[in-house]
């Protein structure tokens, strides 16, 4: 796990997520993309990439100290573990509903003959049809 931290910034190497600086706020003001609406400091958005990171790692799903270093990092952030737990599970979620729909989109394009061409010329379909179209 390692976050890459700048003025502007925080990203992961393993999460989609990230926190970044809101421009033009003094003092300066951090927000996480999975918890948008709330002002951070940028102490406390990095814990919450260190705890987004942290929630991501399968591996320590029933380990009782990460839960507990879980649970600080939430307090950290101002939210409680299960908020948390939520809010990434329902960003998971989106982000796969909107691969899903553009794989969907992708694969059903919009036919070529849409509009007035499609209801005024002949259908052109079997070997006979596309002789004569020939």
């Amino acid at each position: 796990m390692a976050l890459e931290i700048n003025d502007q910034a925080m990203t992961s190497d393993i999460t989609p997520e990230y926190a970044c600086r809101v421009r033009g706020a003094a003092p300066p003001i951090w927000r996480l993309s999975w918890l948008p609406d709330h002002r951070l400091t940028a102490e406390q958005a990095r814990a919450g990439m260190e705890l987004d990171e942290l929630l991501s790692d399968p591996e320590v799903v029933y380990d009782d100290v990460t839960h507990a270093l879980a649970a600080d990092l939430a307090r950290r952030v101002g939210v409680l573990v299960e908020h948390a737990v939520l809010m990434l599970a329902c960003r998971m979620a989106d982000r796969i509903e909107d691969t899903a729909a553009a794989r969907t989109a992708t694969a059903h394009p919009e036919p070529a003959l849409s509009g007035w061409s499609a209801q005024h010329l002949p259908a052109v379909s079997g070997a006979r049809s596309r002789r004569r179209w020939m």
